[in-house]
């Protein structure tokens, strides 16, 4: 066989920790509408049917995150506090494209799009010419026909070898204050959802998916309840923003920020949401600024460390809590980085970059989070920080345990740490009608996350009794 159409696969499993987090106990405190499931998913990789080209360095060889999964029965297991999630997957390697395969120019940064167009025996010019064409010049092209102004020969190379299209369109749903939920399918029939916010002060805001589902099972967030499906390419998050800007520029306006807070946790797929970032904000293309391109995490701390070492986007922490008891419970990655490792890195990382402010991201959660002790607790805890404090309303849904905070409440926090020397602004819900607001994105299958069991104390706050 030719080498030319050999092709290696490297393979990893590992239990998916969503149907392992019983943490606290082996029994899960379970909702009607959230039963527990008795099953791992175990992750399992299986060739992409678009691969993206490697970069210039190194050997060439392509990596690329796309686990699809599959379960097996097991037992349900209670866990120990160090448990080990999910820093970030390796993915599967490539030593030679397969044989037909086409390039997703999507998932290339302008070096490696560069190259590739080289490869093929075309100028530089000709690939600055199609990258403003996939991204700039109001065109975003989605298909051959409409990379007007291309050499002919170009564009028939172009249709023999490239694929311009990650996502296909499937719905948009309008909701009442004008937010816009956006349904995208993708290639193996799984479905993700990006929002597009629209501001009265001229910003409009499209917040992306990095992942289908999430593996964090943070006890508040809907999608956490479906569990890790895949990682998404860094063409499908790329290609979520193209296709806002596309669809709905001419309704909301120039959609000028970009927020990595959909589906998903960005930072247990790094190298896609790295790649996806510097896209963004290549200056030949989408040209977003990096300080409105803000990437979001529950707190991996070597995926945060390095983020803030390789990109120049902003980043923001979901934090929620101002204790480890209470945070282990709604935020289970808090059993492997505890709040006072998450800060501390923090500080110290943020020494060396000059006026760059982490936002942290507090939802606020009626009787478990927002006392006035909390309150105080949030201002010792981020001292030494440079941060801003989002204080969150949090959304309901379907079986949730929690209630948001009052509009008083939530006036009251701020206020107390606006007094203690803190910045901070309230965010209220959008799209909540559309199920669009944070934490509300996604559709759980009949294998759900489980709940966790509620600490003794907050067990009033939920009115579950003692």
């Amino acid at each position: 066989m030719e080498m030319g159409y050999m092709w290696m696969r490297r393979v990893r499993f590992g239990v998916n920790p969503l149907f392992l987090a019983m943490a606290y106990s082996s029994s899960a405190t379970t909702l009607p509408c959230f039963p527990p499931h008795p099953l791992f998913s175990f992750t399992c990789f299986k060739p992409p049917h678009l691969i993206s080209l490697p970069s210039s360095h190194g050997p060439r060889s392509i990596s690329i995150s796309t686990p699809s999964s599959c379960s097996s029965a097991a037992s349900l297991l209670s866990l120990p506090e160090n448990h080990d999630f999910p820093d970030g997957e390796r993915g599967q390697t490539y030593t030679h494209l397969p044989k037909g395969s086409k390039v997703l120019l999507k998932g290339l940064n302008y070096a490696e799009f560069q190259e590739w167009v080289q490869s093929h025996g075309f100028r530089p010019g000709q690939a600055l010419m199609l990258w403003k064409r996939l991204y700039g010049d109001n065109i975003w092209a989605h298909d051959i026909d409409e990379l007007k102004g291309l050499n002919k020969d170009f564009k028939k190379m172009l249709s023999e070898h490239a694929e311009l299209r990650a996502l296909s369109l499937k719905d948009i749903l309008t909701a009442s204050d004008g937010t816009r939920k956006i349904l995208f399918a993708l290639d193996d029939g799984l479905v993700i959802e990006t929002v597009v916010i629209p501001c009265d002060r001229g910003r409009t805001t499209v917040c992306v998916s990095s992942q289908v589902g999430c593996a964090m099972n943070c006890q508040f967030c809907y999608t956490g309840r479906m569990g890790l499906r895949r990682h998404l390419t860094a063409a499908e998050i790329v290609e979520q923003a193209v296709y806002a800007r596309r669809l709905l520029s001419g309704d909301v306006g120039s959609i000028t920020n970009v927020v990595f807070m959909g589906m998903g946790e960005p930072f247990h797929n790094i190298e896609n949401v790295i790649k996806a970032a510097d896209i963004l904000v290549d200056e030949q293309g989408l040209h977003f600024s990096p300080r409105k391109v803000t990437v979001s995490t529950s707190g991996l701390v070597p995926q945060l460390k390095r983020f803030l070492h390789e990109s120049k986007c902003a980043l923001a922490v979901s934090l929620n809590a101002t204790t480890d008891e209470v945070r282990n419970w709604i935020m289970p990655i808090n059993r492997k980085y505890k709040l006072s490792f998450l800060l501390e890195t923090l500080r110290e990382e943020l020494k060396f970059k000059n006026n760059y402010k982490v936002l942290f991201e507090y939802v606020m959660l009626a009787g478990i989070n927002d006392s006035i002790e909390d309150a105080k607790r949030l201002i010792d805890l981020v001292k030494g920080i440079p941060c801003k404090i989002n204080l969150i309303s949090f959304n309901p849904h379907c079986g949730s345990q929690f209630r948001p905070s009052s509009d008083e409440k939530m006036i009251e926090f701020r206020n107390i740490l606006a007094e203690g020397g803190c910045i901070v602004f309230m965010r209220f819900s959008r799209g909540d009608d559309q199920m669009a607001a944070c934490g509300q994105l996604g559709k759980p299958g009949s294998s759900q996350a489980p709940l966790l069991r509620v600490p003794e104390q907050l067990r009033v706050a939920l009115n579950l009794g003692m």
